[in-house]
C-alpha cells in the first residue's frame, strides 16, 4: 500500500510541477497569495471537507517528499482536489509567494523580520497578503551528516570537527580529530569531500545556525541561505545527497529521508552529553524543547541548537507553510486551510515518519491545528 501511494502522488507531483512550468518559470501566472487558485467549490468526503480545484505551493525541497505524502494521503478522500508543489528551495519559494505566483510557501526558516537589501520579508508577505501572513510549523526534517566511507559503519562527530570539516580544516578521514571521538574505527586516508547546497536553501541556513550556535570557535560566519564554507556545490537536497553518493570520502548535510532513500549511512551527533543517534524519538526531544518566536497564531520556534539534553538530536529544521491569515478569495482560504488541516493530522505526521521525518509533538501540533482552524 505504503509503495502504490508514493508512486501515485510521484506522479501526481510530477504533473503539478510540469503544470506550473507551462505557466512561466514554473508557477501559476494567475495565481496570488490573497487571490484565488482556480475554480474551486467546497465538496465533502466520508472523511471530512474536501475542495474541487486547484492549490499551488513552492518552496522546501526539505518537506517535498512529506509533502508528496501529504498530498497522497489527501488525494484518497478528496479526488477533485489538484494540489501542485515546486521544490525550489525555500527562498526562491517565499520569493514566489510575495509576488502572487502561488497561494502559500514552503520555507525552512520563518520569514525575516529584519532588513536585508532594504527589504523585509515579513512585511512583503503582509503586504501581498493584505493580511498578517503567518508561519505555520507542519514539518520536522531531521538534518543527517551522510557520508560514503566504505568500511565506517558507525561515525561520530561533534559541532567542532563537523564544523572543521566544512570549512576544510580537516582534509583526511584518519584526521587525528576524527579519530579522537571515534575510537576503535578504522578510519582511512581517504581525502574528504564536502558537498554544499549551491542554491539559497533553508537546510543551509539551519545547518549554519547548528555550526554557530554549537561550534562558535570553529564556525564564526553568519548563519544564512548562502553557503559560506567550503567544498562542491550542487543544487537542491537531491543534488547534494546524490553527490556524496557516487563520491567515496564524500560528506554533506541533507534531511533524513534524503540520506535513506540514497541508503547513505549518517553520523551519530555528540554535543556535550554523549553521542546521539538520528531518530524520531530523539529530534522529538529537541523539538518539544523549541521556544515558541511568535504571537498568536504566527508560530515561529526558536530551537536551540546548543543544547545538551541527553538524547536529543540538536541538528534539524522545521519546514513553516506560510500563509495568509485572511485570503483575499474565500475560496482559496478554505482550500488551504482544508489540505494543512490533513497535513497536521496524527495519521499524515505518522505516515511521515516512516519516511524519514520526525512527527510533530503533541503540543506543537495542538497549536499548529489551532492556527490553521483560524486561516479565512
Amino acid at each position: 500500500m505504503k509503495t502504490q501511494r508514493l508512486a501515485v502522488v510521484s506522479s501526481l507531483a510530477l504533473t503539478g510541477v510540469l503544470a506550473l512550468a507551462g505557466c512561466g518559470g514554473g508557477n501559476s501566472g494567475s495565481t496570488n497569495p490573497g487571490g484565488g487558485g482556480g475554480e474551486t467549490q467546497a465538496a465533502e468526503s466520508g472523511d471530512g471537507n474536501c475542495f474541487s480545484g486547484n492549490l499551488t505551493a513552492e518552496g522546501s525541497s526539505a518537506q517535498k517528499n512529506a509533502f508528496e505524502e501529504a498530498v497522497n494521503l489527501y488525494s484518497e478522500n478528496c479526488q477533485d482536489a489538484k494540489i501542485s508543489y515546486n521544490p525550489t528551495g525555500s527562498g526562491a519559494g517565499i520569493k514566489q509567494f510575495i509576488a502572487g505566483q502561488v497561494n502559500f510557501a514552503g520555507s525552512d526558516s520563518a520569514l525575516k523580520t529584519e532588513a536585508k537589501d532594504g527589504k523585509i520579508e515579513q512585511q512583503q508577505a503582509d503586504a501581498a497578503c493584505a493580511s498578517p501572513a503567518w508561519n505555520i510549523p507542519m514539518v520536522t526534517g531531521p538534518i543527517a551528516i551522510a557520508y560514503n566511507v566504505p568500511g565506517v559503519e558507525k561515525l561520530t562527530l561533534t559541532p567542532a570537527v563537523t564544523a572543521d570539516i566544512f570549512t576544510g580544516k580537516v582534509k583526511t578521514w584518519n584526521d587525528p580529530a576524527i579519530a579522537k571521538v571515534n575510537a576503535g574505527v578504522n578510519l582511512p586516508a581517504t581525502p574528504i569531500k564536502p558537498f554544499f547546497r549551491s542554491d539559497e536553501s533553508g537546510t543551509t541556513e539551519n545547518f549554519t545556525k547548528y555550526l554557530a550556535a554549537a561550534a562558535p570557535k570553529n564556525w564564526t560566519a553568519e548563519p544564512a541561505k548562502k553557503w559560506s564554507g567550503k567544498g562542491q556545490g550542487v543544487e537542491k537536497s537531491a543534488g547534494v545527497t546524490n553527490g556524496v553518493k557516487g563520491t567515496e570520502g564524500g560528506i554533506t548535510y541533507t534531511e533524513l529521508s534524503y540520506a535513506k532513500d540514497a541508503g547513505l549511512k549518517y553520523a551519530q551527533i555528540d554535543n556535550g552529553a554523549g553521542p546521539v543517534e538520528l531518530t524520531g524519538e530523539s529530534v522529538g526531544k529537541a523539538v518539544a524543547a523549541a521556544k515558541p518566536a511568535g504571537e498568536g497564531n504566527d508560530l515561529k520556534l526558536k530551537l536551540d541548537y546548543a543544547t545538551k539534553e541527553a538524547g536529543a538530536y540538536p541538528i534539524l529544521l522545521v519546514t513553516y507553510e506560510i500563509v495568509c491569515s485572511t485570503y483575499k478569495d474565500q475560496a482559496t482560504g478554505t482550500n488551504v486551510r482544508s489540505f494543512l488541516t490533513s497535513f497536521a493530522s496524527q495519521d499524515t505526521q505518522t505516515a511521515i515518519e516512516e519516511i524519514g521525518y520526525a512527527p510533530l509533538p503533541a503540543e506543537v501540533r495542538s497549536k499548529v491545528e489551532t492556527a490553521i482552524a483560524a486561516i479565512k
